[in-house]
């Protein structure tokens, strides 16, 4: 294949799997925002030290890989040596970041989904406290998408500071998204099916949930650490085939500048030839003019000088 053929390949290549590591990046930055900056999930109020440094990890990942791309697109384009060997070497610092980032979700998912379940504890206990308070529309949005009342069942509500001071025997008062379907109350976030439980204070609910969320909650935990783990193995495996792709156009892009040196240095040397005088051309050698053997005579003003055609010794 002819090196100019070969670098042309090269650089479509290594465009296109940049274009398509630039799409993956715009993902794992939205997964990291969506860790740190979302109030619409669980995850907002989860106090764990190991999900924040992943999300904040995939973040700053996120904004390093848009100025890495965009070297990457100019030092292909412009077959640029210096950009390629600074973009081999982002590469390679973004790899180790990225198996590190993915390391710690893995080896960190039983310990968060250990502090998720401790915060869905403390949201069953306080619910009720604050109106209107993020970690009750956190909890009733689970209850009601996983069909699923309190942790491990429908009786940890007992453990609710108000229904503690009903003094209750059983689960008879629950919040209404603990119900398939009901008819809240106006001022009130709880329901019940019994009948002298009535209005205002409760809503009526029927058909109320009995199984617990802990298996939704694992279940969705784990949905989305395998999306996020799925999407750091793309990128690695991405980040691969970028360096594979960025040493080979390095190796051509040298060769080329070896070749365009070698033809300077070649035009050097035909132009210095062109430009030497014409005398030089017989350098070296002495030019005497030819003569016939009677052509010899003697110079009648200068009798001493006698031009003839034989050898001087």
């Amino acid at each position: 294949m002819k090196l100019d053929v070969k670098i042309q390949l090269l650089k479509f290549c290594a465009q296109l799997v940049n274009a398509i590591f630039l799409v993956l990046d715009l993902n794992v930055a939205g997964c990291a925002v969506w860790i740190l900056f979302s109030r619409g999930n669980l995850l907002a109020v989860l106090p764990s030290e190991e999900l924040q440094t992943v999300g904040a990890g995939l973040l700053l990942i996120g904004g390093v890989v848009m100025v890495v791309g965009v070297i990457g697109c100019v030092g292909a384009d412009r077959e640029n040596r210096f950009l390629l060997l600074m973009y081999l070497v982002f590469l390679i610092v973004l790899l180790l970041g990225q198996l590190f980032v993915t390391l710690l979700l893995l080896i960190s998912k039983e310990k968060i989904g250990g502090s998720l379940d401790a915060t869905v504890e403390q949201m069953v206990r306080e619910y009720g406290g604050k109106r209107n308070s993020q970690a009750d529309r956190l909890m009733d949005s689970v209850q009601k998408s996983g069909a699923c009342c309190g942790l491990a069942g429908s009786a940890d509500w007992l453990e609710n500071s108000y229904i503690q001071r009903l003094n209750l025997s059983g689960p008879d008062v629950l919040p209404c998204s603990c119900f398939s379907s009901y008819r809240p109350a106006v001022n009130s976030s709880w329901c019940s099916e019994l009948l002298h439980y009535t209005p205002p204070l409760y809503g009526r609910g029927n058909s109320s949930y009995e199984q617990g969320c802990k298996e939704k909650l694992s279940d969705w935990l784990q949905e989305n650490a395998l999306t996020i783990v799925g999407m750091g193995v793309g990128l690695v495996l991405i980040q691969a085939l970028q360096c594979v792709l960025v040493v080979s156009l390095f190796r051509a892009a040298g060769q080329t500048a070896a070749l365009k040196r070698a033809d300077r240095l070649a035009d050097g040397d035909h132009a210095h030839l062109d430009q030497a005088p014409e005398g030089d051309l017989d350098y070296g050698e002495q030019n005497y003019g030819y003569e016939g053997p009677d052509d010899a005579y003697t110079d009648p003003a200068r009798p001493a000088c006698r031009h003839d055609n034989q050898n001087h010794s």
